[in-house]
């Protein structure tokens, strides 16, 4: 079928356009302009515009069977009427595209911070609730907009059929072609201003970007009106969890650099990040802190998933192993310049 997907410039919609090549599917990709920074266009028929403009957003969806709405604001910093312009008011566009051109099938990329409000999450299934409060725009907003999209499924559209909706939160997504996380956590790591907090030691699940873009193209494939996974959310992950300290441990071995050594005490990570947000607010700074309350959340508290819904509903298997994908990192980051 003919499959939109928007954010296809970024790291996660490049794999899923990908893969969804792979399968035979004829992608449209969706993406703000041109590609201009060295790497080639994803898979896929350009379509240039901003899911910010609902007319934007019509052109490309017109013509498709299927939408997977990758396109975010991400970050744990920054103006909130940005993330709530991009996170809502986009994938509220998309919505409406969908239900005026009646395209029935929507995929959203959510997050797993959506049920995120600082306290632990072992092991937790979908059945978990959305906290009362949030750290930060960016898990706030991906939380409204999240349940705007379950909400959606089965409205009536103009052929007559009905909207099917379905959101995936993948969890901490590497692999190799990430332009944010790990080249941020390497120039930290290189400049020795990496800081781990408290022990460590709390476990944290991650997904390899294959694995990811995977389970996004199976919901394209299953997903239908009555659906077992029309208007729910899954959790996807590596299914291995492991201490936060060991992962960022993994991660920077395999760009060739020893792991952080440098702690924090929790009590004082937490008070340092509520000083650095108050001063880069009170003097206007638009520029990501170093330390944050949500990233200080997120490094400090237990955040794994039990993805047996998914492994039931979608068919998802983490094909790619924690071992296997950080083989294939490591030789891409070797290869480069």
């Amino acid at each position: 079928m003919r499959v939109l997907v928007t954010g296809s410039a970024g790291f996660l919609g490049r794999a899923v356009c990908a893969r969804l090549a792979g399968a035979g599917h004829e992608v449209r990709a969706m993406h703000r302009r041109p590609v201009a920074d060295g790497r080639p266009p994803p898979d896929g028929q350009p379509v240039y515009g901003d899911v910010r403009r609902l007319a934007d957003v019509e052109r490309a969806v017109t013509g498709c069977a299927a939408v997977v709405h990758c396109a975010a604001r991400a970050g744990h910093w920054g103006p909130a009427a940005d993330f709530h312009d991009t996170n809502v008011g986009g994938t509220g566009n998309v919505i409406e595209a969908c239900r005026r051109l009646s395209v029935a099938r929507l995929v959203y990329t959510s997050s797993p911070s959506v049920v995120h409000g600082g306290a632990d999450l072992p092991g937790v299934d979908e059945s978990v609730g959305y906290p009362a409060a949030y750290a930060a725009a960016y898990p706030r907003t991906k939380a409204i907009a999240e349940r705007m999209v379950l909400a959606a499924n089965g409205t009536a559209l103009p052929s007559g059929a009905t909207l099917a909706t379905v959101a995936l939160r993948p969890h901490l997504i590497w692999g190799p072609g990430d332009p944010h996380f790990l080249p941020r956590l390497v120039r930290q790591a290189r400049r020795n201003r990496l800081w781990l907090i408290g022990d460590a030691g709390w476990l944290v699940d991650t997904v390899y970007v294959d694995n990811a873009a995977d389970a996004h193209v199976s919901a394209v494939r299953r997903l239908g009106p009555g659906a077992a996974i029309a208007g729910r959310p899954y959790f996807v992950t590596q299914d291995d969890p492991r201490p936060i300290g060991e992962i960022l441990a993994l991660w920077l071995a395999a760009a060739g650099l020893p792991a952080p050594t440098r702690r924090l005490p929790v009590a004082l990570a937490r008070v340092l990040a509520w000083g650095v947000e108050t001063g880069y607010g009170l003097a206007g700074i638009r520029s990501e802190p170093p330390l944050t309350r949500f990233l200080v959340q997120q490094l400090t508290t237990a955040h794994w998933f039990d993805i047996g819904a998914a492994r039931r509903d979608l068919g998802y298997r983490p094909a790619v192993g924690t071992e296997a994908g950080l083989e294939v990192l490591r030789a891409h980051l070797a290869a480069r310049p």
